[in-house]
């Protein structure tokens, strides 16, 4: 090393051992351009960049000392953590993979490849890694637990519980809550309900066990849609919104410049599901309303590009459609930030693919959870939560961590561009000609014992009545049949429909007489899905968010009669409704005029409410009073 160099490496390795990483890179960038072929020098350097979270100068810093040893597996190894924290999955599985063949590889090797390759949506080539690494450490609890994420990708559920259940045995540490919650939610997947019940009273019994304060990575998802009780929501939801924060650092501060007299509101939401998606199924036609004069949209998608006709729809829907894919969560929020974003808007929560870790920097004066997550995010770096009167009234604000901000008829929004083709034969859908059809076209997770006891027990009370579900999965219809046969119902009297593209589904809804809810977690698309296409949905109001949405929903259609109190009163309404023909047509004929003159599907209403609620919470900012409940105004 010349000693100009040497002189400044020295410089960069005093100052990051004071922690002064902006130093200790310019300090190796002198170094490095003394002597541009020395390894060391450059992966100092990397360090550097990567501790200033500067992840893709990282990478190429870290690569140029790696092409300059490249049997080094440190540097290999360097390189490859880099691309990984800038969210490059796929360069840094590359990477990895060049390493020369005759090099020793060894556990951390293995599971970094997998991680690289399971992030990058390649389940089947993680796996073999995943195994390898388990062939050098069959201990590493971790490891199988990132095995049976992938099992769960390929939809492999009955591996992936192995693979979670070994990694309990082992101490999940760490993972254990969020474990617990996956296996729960597979068994009720699969309508495994003994294997529920005792995963979720193992879950609860972690939970309850849990410091309030801890900051873990939980699968909320489980505890918002498999059970009611808003407190361990609030409390899983809290841990795993520390969690997210953690590796984040918010931007300075920011104080909106906009007023009520000035230039648009500029708002953004963040998704990654701008594709044919529910979310889109449910919000182009909002989107499209718009008003330009007082607003400037702005999509930042982090979801892929699937092609439909949805997808170009949605892009035409707002003035600027941003692709953060490849961006990682710090410069998604830079970008968020640069453009002067003044209300951000979160359409994902802890729902799949999310990218909710973004919001923890902070990158809009104002922010809002809406739509994709149904319940509360427990981060104290969103302020407000999208509901109504009914899924979130103001008695429930002490379970949620965000201020209720509440339209005044429904959360939801509709698209009256919706298909609706004509209506099949029932004899194509597999329908007996005469029978009353109970449709319940819930995902199978959403069915719990409760729910199949008081269906069985309606089939038992009207044997004209068939049951209509979705064939979602053969584990799940083959435990519904035998627990249909235990309960004294007929399995041919469930008929199974087939996935379908979206009009196709909506065309056969309509051949359903009565569209039977679940509980504690609601049909939510589904349900709107149901009123379009002209069928009355009877449900019960539980004490969540997710479990008091088709009531929201039928309020906002105008029938509220068919919101119940409890499963009693839910059976009670389903025999009253299914002896009385001339009543079930009367509900199908107001909600056929309900497509033109309901508020539930009144688009162009649904956007101006939607609108007034989002000026009502920059009013606060600007006039620097902090969020606060925002109770409905009058309709």
């Amino acid at each position: 090393m010349q000693a100009r160099a040497h002189a400044a490496w020295q410089a960069g390795q005093a100052h990051a051992r004071r922690g002064a990483w902006e130093e200790a890179a310019r300090s190796f960038e002198s170094a490095a351009r003394q002597s541009p072929k020395d390894p060391v020098i450059a992966l100092n350097l990397a360090r550097a960049l990567m501790a200033q979270r500067r992840c893709d100068e990282a990478a190429e810093v870290a690569a140029r000392a790696y092409n300059l040893n490249p049997r080094d597996p440190i540097t290999c190894a360097y390189t490859a953590h880099c691309l990984m924290e800038g969210k490059r999955f796929r360069d840094a599985a590359r990477c990895l993979q060049s390493l020369p063949e005759d090099m020793e590889r060894g556990f951390d090797y293995w599971a970094t490849l997998a991680r690289a390759l399971q992030l990058s949506h390649q389940p089947k080539e993680a796996i073999d890694a995943h195994l390898q690494a388990l062939a050098l450490d069959l201990t590493n609890a971790n490891a199988h637990y990132q095995l049976g994420l992938c099992f769960n990708e390929l939809v492999m559920k009955t591996e992936a519980t192995q693979c979670f259940e070994t990694a309990l045995a082992m101490g999940a540490g760490p993972h254990e809550l969020g474990i617990r919650a996956l296996l729960a939610y597979f068994a009720r997947d699969a309508c495994h309900w003994s294997g529920a019940t005792r995963a979720l009273e193992e879950l609860h019994l972690t939970l309850r066990q849990t410091p309030a304060d801890a900051a873990l990575a939980t699968a909320p998802f489980a505890h918002v849609t498999l059970q009611d009780d808003p407190a361990d929501l609030l409390k899983a939801t809290r841990m795993l919104s520390r969690h997210v924060a953690q590796r984040a650092r918010p931007l300075p501060p920011r104080a909106s410049d906009w007023r009520p007299d000035g230039r648009r509101l500029r708002v953004g939401y963040l998704s990654a599901d701008f594709h044919q998606h529910a979310t889109c199924i449910l919000m182009a036609e909002m989107l499209e309303q718009h008003d330009r004069a007082r607003f400037e949209v702005t999509l930042y998608s982090h979801g892929k590009d699937d092609g439909t006709a949805m997808r170009r729809r949605i892009e035409g829907a707002c003035e600027h459609f941003v692709d953060l894919r490849h961006s990682t969560d710090r410069e998604a929020a830079e970008r968020i930030r640069a453009d002067g974003c003044d209300l951000l808007i979160d359409l994902k929560g802890y729902t799949a693919h999310n990218r909710f870790a973004i919001f923890a920097w902070r990158p809009a004066p104002v922010s809002a959870s809406f739509l994709g997550f149904p319940g509360t995010t427990g981060a104290d770096f969103v302020d407000y939560f999208i509901g109504d009167p009914v899924v979130t009234p103001l008695a429930h604000q002490p379970f949620y961590s965000e201020q209720i901000a509440q339209m005044p008829v429904c959360y939801q929004p509709n698209d009256r561009q919706r298909a609706l083709p004509e209506p099949p034969a029932r004899a194509e859908e597999g329908l007996p000609e005469g029978a009353l059809v109970l449709a319940g076209f819930n995902q199978p997770y959403k069915i719990s014992p409760e729910v199949f006891d008081t269906w069985c027990a309606l089939l038992v009370e009207l044997p004209q009545a068939v049951l209509w579900l979705l064939d979602w999965n053969e584990q799940a219809r083959a435990n519904l049949e035998r627990e249909a046969a235990a309960r004294g119902v007929d399995p041919t009297r469930i008929v199974w429909a087939r996935r379908k593209l979206p009009a196709q589904h909506m065309a056969r809804m309509q051949l359903a007489d009565l569209f039977l809810d679940t509980w504690p977690c609601n049909a939510h698309t589904t349900a709107s899905d149901a009123l379009w296409a002209g069928v009355p949905v009877v449900t019960f109001a539980g004490r969540t968010f997710a479990s008091r949405v088709a009531a929201s929903l039928n309020h906002a259609v105008g029938l509220p009669e068919l919101v119940c109190d409890d499963a009693a009163h839910y059976a009670r309404t389903v025999v009253e409704l299914a002896g009385d023909p001339a009543r079930r047509a009367a509900l199908r004929q107001r909600l056929v005029a309900a497509r033109t003159g309901s508020p539930l599907f009144d688009s162009r209403r649904f956007t101006r409410d939607f609108e007034a609620l989002l000026l009502r919470m920059m009013q606060r900012h600007v006039e620097g009073l902090p969020a606060a409940a925002l109770p409905a105004l009058q309709a």
